[in-house]
């Protein structure tokens, strides 16, 4: 009973100390974001890319910027190559278009085809003839194809995007 009554006693004194630590401002100064997020420079990945790791940045109706570089025009992208593609409309993909990825060592595990606007299913032959290479196979618009493609890309996955520009609606 007494250990009780001491401790009773002491509580409004130790509740009056913790009080006096915490400082009372009629405005608290918030953190700024970049002292709050002190590892903000090593987990931003748009701005601190590998020199040898391509990454969409941006992207328009006829162009896409890679690695600060703008590209005119269609796009195929296996691992971190990067090269001019010949279709300008969605209807022009064909086996023959693809038919790169009959040298291509090591065969990428996905393709990824950039539609331009509009998402469209492949024909089945061409569905097929991915299918044949050993390669999965994925049709979304232009502009998720690129952000899908730079994950997978920075994940060190062995990936490849045919990607129309966005502009491109059939």
């Amino acid at each position: 009973m007494a250990m009780r009554l001491k401790s009773m006693a002491t509580l409004p004194k130790l509740i009056q100390s913790m009080r006096k630590e915490v400082p009372k401002h009629a405005n608290p100064v918030l953190p700024s974001l970049r002292r709050a997020f002190s590892l903000y420079d090593q987990i931003n990945l748009i701005d601190n890319v590998p020199e040898d790791q391509l990454r969409f940045q941006e992207f328009n109706d006829t162009s896409f910027t890679v690695n600060g570089v703008k590209y005119e025009g269609s796009l195929l992208c296996v691992g971190n190559l990067l090269m001019s593609w010949s279709p300008r409309k969605f209807s022009e993909i064909t086996t023959d278009s693809l038919s790169i990825f009959q040298t291509v060592r090591p065969i990428p595990e996905l393709l990824i085809v950039g539609c331009g606007r509009d998402i469209h299913p492949v024909t089945p032959e061409v569905r097929q003839f991915v299918k044949s290479l050993g390669m999965k196979l994925e049709t979304v618009d232009s502009r998720n194809a690129a952000s899908t493609y730079n994950i997978l890309n920075e994940e060190g996955r062995v990936v490849a995007a045919a990607l129309l520009p966005y502009g491109v609606t059939s």
